[in-house]
């Protein structure tokens, strides 16, 4: 049985004519036409005259069709030119603040190669890596824009500890570090991170001559546990024998009307009495906050807070080491 016929017509194509045919059809029918009129209004004409004015009209629209045709062209060239050049100007703006940002790091005496890094990384984070790493890495970006412009008023805040500051802020100090370590401290110095924060230290003290003054304090309940004063004691000498300079003061005791800590209390490493990092423990002794401040009037006094608890402050008896053996009785 046959089919029924395919209801839907073949596809036509249109016919493509050239730019160049075209006008010269159009110079044709209107020469023609010319001739034509020619005819009719002066039908006792010269034959060649009659030509002559049918060559020249089409001639003549010959050139106004390439005359239009170039004023097109010339528009769009135009209109190219224009988008180009502002293209062009917004992407030498774009050079001229990126140069200019540069310039300002480096008179600021920033590290200018760090900041081409930073950008350089970010663009290839950007094109290849996946969705989270983009999404991390926009998180750090923003995060460390925050704290440089948080330092533009010369403090930051973090809302809990930071020792990655306090490790840095060591490997940048040059003259010297003074830090108070309070009984909410001091299980700090049997973690993980009390290793690259000593290693900074000792660092600093080789390389840059950096004097480190450590200043322990302790509660009187403490002081009188001869167990607590043993590892105490250890954990001083310890810090003695790498070349820190360490101090203890005893607390009195908190008075019950005033639950709050003892603002001599708290943990401040100062570094080149030009700013000092600021630990603030909550009711559990856990540090729920990490300041910054680099203020002239509040450094020094924390430097002036620091050096009167250091002079009333307890030297650490050095060890004795171990007892000579005597001589042998002859």
């Amino acid at each position: 049985m046959q089919g029924d016929p395919d209801p839907t017509p073949p596809a036509t194509h249109g016919v493509h004519v050239s730019p160049l045919i075209l006008k010269i059809l159009i110079t044709i029918v209107v020469s023609t036409g010319a001739y034509v009129l020619t005819n009719l209004v002066k039908q006792s004409g010269d034959e060649l005259w009659k030509i002559a004015v049918a060559v020249v009209i089409g001639g003549s629209t010959l050139i106004v069709q390439y005359m239009v045709d170039f004023e097109q062209r010339l528009a769009t060239v135009e209109t190219g030119h224009i988008e180009r050049s502002r293209r062009t100007d917004a992407h030498f703006d774009r050079l001229s603040d990126a140069a200019a940002l540069l310039s300002d790091l480096d008179e600021a005496g920033m590290s200018t190669s760090d900041a081409k890094r930073l950008i350089t990384s970010l663009r290839r984070v950007g094109q290849q890596g996946p969705e989270i790493v983009k999404a991390f890495a926009r998180s750090e970006v923003e995060s460390l824009a925050s704290v440089v412009t948080d330092l533009t008023g010369k403090s930051a805040h973090w809302p809990r500890d930071n020792n990655e500051w306090l490790i840095r802020l060591t490997q940048c100090a040059q003259r010297a570090i003074d830090a108070t370590s309070s009984s909410v401290d001091q299980p700090f110095w049997g973690t993980d991170t009390a290793g690259p924060y000593l290693d900074a230290q000792t660092e600093a003290m080789a390389v840059r001559q950096v004097v480190i003054r450590r200043l322990f304090m302790i509660k009187e309940t403490e002081a009188a546990d001869p167990v607590v004063m043993e590892r105490f004691t250890k954990l001083c000498r310890a810090q003695l024998d790498v070349g820190i300079t360490v101090r203890y003061l005893v607390l009195p005791p908190t008075p019950e009307s005033n639950p709050q800590p003892r603002p001599a209390a708290r943990d401040v490493v100062i570094f080149d009495t030009d700013l000092y990092l600021e630990f603030e423990p909550d009711q559990l002794g856990v540090n729920i906050k990490t300041t910054l401040d680099a203020h002239h009037e509040r450094v020094n006094r924390q430097v002036r807070w620091f050096n009167a608890l250091w002079a009333r402050a307890r030297e650490i008896v050095p060890d004795p080491g171990p007892e000579p053996t005597p001589d042998p009785v002859p």
